[in-house]
C-alpha cells in the first residue's frame, strides 16, 4: 500500500505561483498512491477559481472514499484537510487543533477497511511554531476519537 501526504498549498505553487491544480494532479498520478492526506485543499476560494478541489480530485483518481474537513473559513471559501482512498472508510472523525487565536488547523482520523484489513490513518495540518506544534500532537494523541481503535495498523 502506498500512502502521500501533501501540502498543495490551495494549487498554486511553482517558480510562477500560478494556480494550476493539474501540476498537483501530475504528481500524485506519478506516486499512485493508495491513500492520498492533502492539506490546504480549497473549496469556493475565489483565487482558485472557485473550485470545489475535494470533488476534482477524488473524481480525477476515481477514489472510493472522500473525507473533507474545512480548517479555515474566508468571505468566499475556505480551505481545510482532504483524505481520499481506494478502499471504503469505516469510521472517521475530525477534530479541531487550534490553539487560542491562532490560525486553525485540524486533523481527520479515519479506519479504512483495506483487502490487508483495516487501517488507522491520520491526517493533520499541523502549525508552524514548535509550542503549537507540541500542544497540537499532546491533543491529538489524548483525544478520544484517536484513543477508540487500538492495536490497527496507525499512519499519521
Amino acid at each position: 500500500m502506498r500512502l502521500l501526504s501533501y501540502n498543495i498549498h490551495k494549487g498554486i505553487g511553482g517558480r510562477d505561483r500560478l494556480y494550476r491544480l493539474e501540476r498537483i494532479l501530475h504528481v500524485i498520478e506519478h506516486e499512485n498512491p493508495d491513500f492520498m492526506l492533502l492539506q490546504e485543499v480549497t473549496c469556493d476560494f475565489r483565487r482558485c477559481r472557485c473550485d470545489d478541489q475535494p470533488k476534482q480530485l477524488a473524481e480525477y483518481f476515481s477514489a472510493g472514499s472522500l473525507l473533507y474537513q474545512s480548517n479555515v473559513k474566508l468571505r468566499t471559501g475556505g480551505y481545510g484537510n482532504l483524505l481520499l482512498s481506494r478502499w471504503p472508510v469505516e469510521s472517521k472523525h475530525q477534530i479541531s487543533l487550534r490553539l487560542q487565536n491562532r490560525k486553525p488547523r485540524g486533523a481527520q482520523i479515519a479506519v479504512i477497511n483495506t483487502p490487508e484489513g483495516p487501517v488507522k490513518l491520520v491526517n493533520m495540518h499541523l502549525g508552524l511554531a514548535e509550542k503549537e506544534r507540541h500542544w497540537q500532537i499532546n491533543h491529538l494523541l489524548a483525544h478520544h476519537a484517536f484513543k477508540e481503535v487500538q492495536g490497527l495498523p496507525e499512519l499519521l
